[in-house]
């Protein structure tokens, strides 16, 4: 009524409205309620951490963000205010497959068989590489992520896909990290299965480690990390050149997601918060994703083969293995 008090009689809207012209002038001049003034408050906070995610947070991380900044309120009324603000996190979309065997190659036995599960940092990682599109063409990301925080811990991006790529991404996590003994888990790409790519391994004292050719299931942490890249950047941007893909890329993994972003699987922490709290609490907290017979967001998986799952909170966490 009051958005059509210019083209309309009050008093014509109300008959219409079943509502008494009374009834509405009382309405214009009522205080807000209680609950209207903390809704409001609360979705001026809402609005400022959805920005601060650069537009990716939904509910469940907006919640877990406020419940950090002691703001403690409901989930599903976090949904409804976001719901009512327009307000959307990123979602996924299926990743295309890039993985190319070499014929004849020898693979590394499969020493994790979907059990993405580690007591602490260092003791396992995965690696896999994707691609980013640019007006110039694909720009080659080459990934390690340490499976306990997920953290990428090394990175390497180049215009060819050729093993050199890899060996950088690899040479970048052994320097930054403990690495003696560490399993390093791919897909059988002609890259990971290369003879440099083996030697380089044994000369650190890493141990290879392959899934099946073609089946996403098998490196599942890195298709995780791919649709949270896609889903929060290049979903929403588009990059001119190789060199503006870059640019945000490195932001993206050193200004973002290693540091800030909260992750579900490890409590809602970031990945260099979760290092952290172990390192001082030295509680060894085991993860994975949460699934009960299902990938959480994601096609579903075959029923008969396992998967470990993190349940973890800042003090760490239980794991469950689901068959």
């Amino acid at each position: 009524m009051r958005a059509n008090q210019a083209r309309w009689p009050i008093a014509t809207m109300a008959r219409l409205l079943g509502v008494s012209t009374s009834g509405y002038y009382a309405w214009l001049v009522r205080e807000p309620s209680k609950r209207s003034r903390s809704d409001a408050q609360l979705l001026t906070r809402i609005r400022t951490l959805h920005a601060s995610s650069r537009g990716t947070y939904g509910a469940p991380r907006i919640h877990a963000q406020l419940a950090r900044e002691g703001v403690h309120v409901g989930r599903k009324r976090v949904a409804r205010l976001m719901r009512i603000a327009d307000l959307r996190g990123a979602s996924r979309r299926r990743w295309p497959r890039t993985t190319r065997q070499r014929a004849g190659a020898r693979r590394a036995p499969d020493l994790v068989r979907r059990h993405f599960n580690a007591e602490g940092p260092n003791v396992l990682w995965v690696a896999d590489t994707t691609y980013i599109p640019t007006t110039e063409g694909f720009l080659y990301l080459a990934v390690v992520l340490d499976v306990f925080s997920r953290r990428i811990v090394g990175w390497a991006m180049s215009n060819h896909l050729y093993t050199e790529l890899m060996l950088r991404a690899l040479d970048m996590a052994l320097q930054q990290r403990r690495h003696e003994g560490v399993i390093l888990h791919s897909d059988q790409g002609s890259q990971y299965t290369s003879i440099a790519f083996g030697k380089r391994c044994r000369e650190a004292g890493v141990q290879p480690s392959m899934g099946t050719a073609g089946d996403a299931y098998d490196n599942a942490m890195c298709e995780s990390f791919f649709g949270t890249l896609e889903a929060e950047l290049l979903s929403r941007e588009h990059f001119a050149t190789h060199e503006q893909a870059r640019r945000r890329i490195f932001s993206f993994l050193e200004g973002w997601y290693n540091v800030r972003r909260l992750h579900s699987s490890i409590g809602y922490c970031s990945p260099l918060e979760f290092e952290n709290l172990s390192a001082k609490t030295k509680t060894a907290s085991p993860c994975g994703l949460p699934t009960d017979g299902q990938r959480r967001g994601r096609e579903k998986r075959p029923a008969a083969r396992p998967w470990t799952t993190r349940d973890s909170t800042l003090n760490g966490g239980q794991t469950t293995t689901h068959l």
